[in-house]
């Protein structure tokens, strides 16, 4: 499988961190020898400064990418997201929202595929509703709009910019990467840091040998 991450200048690093540690490492996956890629993709093919100061340069560009029916699409949040240089990403994203092909977005995103009307036929959260409808005000989702971390809807995942956590566990369910049981204990070690869960999380591992 193949995750195509979109990177951009002001990327907000921890909105991705959980995710790409899991994917790239494979540490708790059900077989490590599942063929899984991230591929950083630009605008461009020039060097994007993140929030945090780190710098990506990207494995190819919008235009070089062919997304295959379930490969994933993720959008991390920015602080650009409002502008028409992420149009094309944005219309990409869109028309596999539109087909039921998995997308991912979080925080400034969700507010990017807002401008597009993707959210308006899927259950979806954001940083808030009316964080959606202040920054977008063609906007008319509302009604689907779920006051959640992290919501999954026919192959879309959302998310609050506070809820990296939540956003890594949609995808990673998604992708049926990890056990149900190791995906669970590790979704409760991060968000509560209670001994039990790591030691579940250790134990659903040993179930796998």
């Amino acid at each position: 499988m193949t995750i195509f991450l979109y990177v951009t200048d002001t990327l907000a690093d921890w909105e991705i961190a959980f995710l790409t540690a899991e994917l790239y490492s494979k540490r708790f996956f059900a077989d490590k020898k599942t063929d899984c890629k991230i591929v950083k993709t630009g605008m461009t093919d020039k060097p994007v400064t993140t929030m945090g100061g780190m710098t990506i340069v990207p494995d190819c560009t919008v235009d070089d990418i062919v997304l295959k029916d379930d490969d994933m699409f993720v959008l991390p949040g920015a602080n650009t997201w409002l502008s028409p240089v992420h149009d094309r990403i944005l219309e990409i994203a869109s028309k596999r929202i539109q087909a039921g092909q998995p997308v991912a977005a979080i925080c400034g995103a969700t507010a990017g595929l807002a401008r597009t009307g993707a959210l308006n036929g899927r259950k979806h959260t954001s940083n808030d509703v009316l964080f959606l409808k202040q920054a977008v005000p063609s906007y008319t989702g509302e009604t689907l709009y779920m006051q959640a971390p992290a919501v999954s809807d026919r192959n879309l995942v959302t998310a609050s910019g506070q809820a990296p956590i939540q956003f890594a566990y949609e995808i990673l369910k998604l992708l049926h990467v990890f056990r149900p049981d190791t995906l669970e204990a590790w979704k409760n070690l991060y968000l509560t840091n209670k001994p039990e869960y790591f030691y579940g999380l250790m134990q659903s591992l040993t179930a796998q040998q």
